[in-house]
């Protein structure tokens, strides 16, 4: 693939095969990921990788624990148009490939606790970063993470970046030994998607560049 058709191929999948992936790729693709922009090298990331036992202790773990407030907030309150539509229309998308109407609240909630599971996935990771850290650096995060996202799909794996993890801070920062200046920002699970699996038919609209874009004259 060249790098347009890598870009394209990126998707969130939310449905894995259980073939495992080996720690010398998630180690390599890690490595490459860190060439990821960061203002002044600062480098905030901090990775903790969950992978083949320690994802059945992790699993056990989790299943002891109940939901916290969340460690930040994912979205703004009342969000505006046009994000709020292009939210509110992923998730209807999202829904309809598995038969999963607009008021079938229970059949929502569980696919949505599929998130603590990281979809299935045999491996993946936690990204904190630490609290004293301002909006740049959230923003090398995010720029970290999409390298590892794209390099992932180079390398013929999928993934799913989880911000839904926010509500179980605590029990991640437990469970991986994290200290306490950090915070956890997301987990990312990585595998081979279900190509099989009606939710991984899935693929999300852009808003055309016009849209957001001005050429200034």
């Amino acid at each position: 693939m060249n790098f347009k058709e890598i870009v394209h191929r990126r998707r969130s999948s939310r449905a894995f095969l259980d073939t495992p992936v080996p720690d010398s790729v998630i180690t390599d693709l890690l490595s490459l990921s860190a060439r990821a922009a960061s203002g002044g090298n600062v480098q905030p990331w901090k990775i903790f990788v969950i992978n083949g036992e320690a994802m059945v202790r992790f699993r056990r773990f989790l299943s002891t624990r109940e939901p916290e407030p969340a460690g930040y907030q994912i979205y703004p309150p009342s969000l505006w148009d046009p994000h709020r539509t292009a939210r509110f229309e992923l998730g209807e998308q999202m829904y309809a490939t598995i038969g999963i109407g607009r008021d079938d609240k229970p059949a929502r909630f569980a696919q949505m606790a599929k998130n603590f599971d990281f979809f299935g996935a045999p491996a993946a990771f936690f990204c904190f970063i630490d609290r004293r850290m301002g909006p740049p650096q959230w923003s090398d995060v995010g720029m970290f993470l999409q390298t590892f996202m794209l390099a992932a799909t180079d390398a013929g794996l999928d993934t799913c970046p989880q911000e839904a993890w926010t509500s179980y801070t605590n029990a991640v920062t437990e469970f991986v030994g994290a200290d306490d200046d950090l915070l956890l920002f997301c987990g990312m699970a990585i595998g081979f998607e279900d190509p099989d699996h009606p939710i991984n038919s899935l693929r999300s609209e852009r808003l055309p560049v016009a849209d957001f874009t001005t050429f200034v004259e």
